[in-house]
């Protein structure tokens, strides 16, 4: 089997190299880069074409999770692990949606790093548990409310495309429908919800 590619991007140095020194040792696993910015890393990986980037949320200047949203297109086989100290769902949510399949948090150890490396290589997601817990919570509250306020089931969908960030019109071009019946159906939950705006709206879906 040929080994899975990983590089890194992080800006503590300690951090950065070693992990990498984790990762040489292991004959299943190739260090290709490692890099500790974000414009660094969109301007090499894409040549490099990894299976794996490691990437920290807080980096100088662009930050981890809008770095992977300028990789995705670029690299369409590569899969992105979060490392971070972020526990907050806010954090959690924004990486999830940006692309990326793993979020470990930076106190996982060296040999939980690497097996999970090796997990997302076959197709899981590993997390670290207290973030899967997060996740588990988050869906549970978001099924209870979606089930108990008081829309339609088109109004429900219509509202959980604007809490993934869609535009109406690209609301109206996913259920195919016009835009002026999106904006309808907007002014309705708006009204049902007693909101005056998609922010809040979005926080009442989400239990805030």
């Amino acid at each position: 089997m040929l080994p899975i590619t990983v590089e890194i991007v992080e800006d503590l140095d300690e951090v950065r190299e070693g992990l990498s020194n984790f990762i040489n040792v292991d004959p299943d696993l190739k260090m290709l880069g490692t890099y500790s910015t974000a414009e660094e890393a969109i301007v090499s990986i894409p040549n490099n074409q990894p299976d794996i980037v490691i990437m920290d949320i807080n980096l100088p200047g662009m930050n981890g999770i809008s770095c992977i949203e300028e990789l995705k297109d670029k690299c369409p086989h590569t899969q992105f692990m979060m490392f971070t100290v972020y526990e907050n769902d806010e954090k959690v949510f924004e990486a999830l949606k940006a692309g990326a399949s793993s979020y470990l948090l930076k106190k996982t150890p060296p040999q939980g790093i690497i097996e999970s490396i090796k997990d997302l290589y076959r197709g899981g997601s590993p997390m670290s548990s207290n973030i899967a817990r997060k996740l588990v919570s988050a869906y549970h509250t978001r099924q209870t409310l979606s089930a108990s306020l008081p829309l339609s089931p088109r109004e429900n969908e219509i509202l959980e495309l604007l809490a993934k960030g869609l535009l109406y019109k690209e609301i109206a071009d996913k259920l195919s429908i016009v835009v002026g019946t999106v904006r309808q159906h907007i002014h309705k939950i708006y009204e049902k919800l007693h909101v005056q705006n998609r922010t809040e709206a979005i926080n009442k879906l989400r239990g805030k």
